[in-house]
């Protein structure tokens, strides 16, 4: 199951959340500011980001910016809890499946999140006097950009 880690106002996030409407595949939305993230789903988060922090952290942040936070000299435990306490530290949008995991919304690594049933389908079965031959060209299109995948696949 894609789960799409998000924000209200997020221009990323809406399109993301346009992009797997428009392939009908189904997931589930998380908005970091009315959903209290646990710490195991912040732990999974941050061992699945390839860089670790640098990759789900925005530095950048007014409350990092601020009071001057060094998260890479946080305990996993303290960053948790600052997490938690701030999520406006996170980037987003995060999107994650059992396979990728994407910060951010990128045409050419969205489409490693289209399964490989539906992969094959797009590519090999439909034709052009297909009904869904509009969906699938979509879908083919985005496979085209992601044949060259640089998501973390686990």
């Amino acid at each position: 199951m894609i789960v799409v880690y998000t924000s209200p106002g997020c221009a990323s996030c809406r399109k993301v959340k346009q992009w797997l409407k428009d392939r009908n595949l189904k997931y589930i939305e998380k908005n970091i500011f009315s959903t209290l993230l646990n710490e195991n789903e912040i732990r999974h988060l941050l061992m699945r980001s390839e860089n670790g922090t640098e990759d789900i952290i925005s530095k950048r942040s007014k409350i990092i910016q601020e009071k001057q936070i060094d998260v890479e000299e946080m305990s996993v435990k303290d960053l948790v809890r600052f997490v938690q306490q701030n999520p406006s530290i996170l980037k987003r949008p995060i999107i994650i499946n059992e396979r990728n995991f994407l910060v951010g919304y990128d045409e050419e690594e969205i489409g490693a999140f289209v399964p490989q049933e539906l992969r094959r389908v797009a590519c090999d079965a439909c034709t052009p006097d297909c009904p869904s031959y509009g969906h699938c060209g979509q879908t083919r299109d985005s496979l085209d950009q992601a044949n060259q995948p640089r998501l973390k696949a686990v």
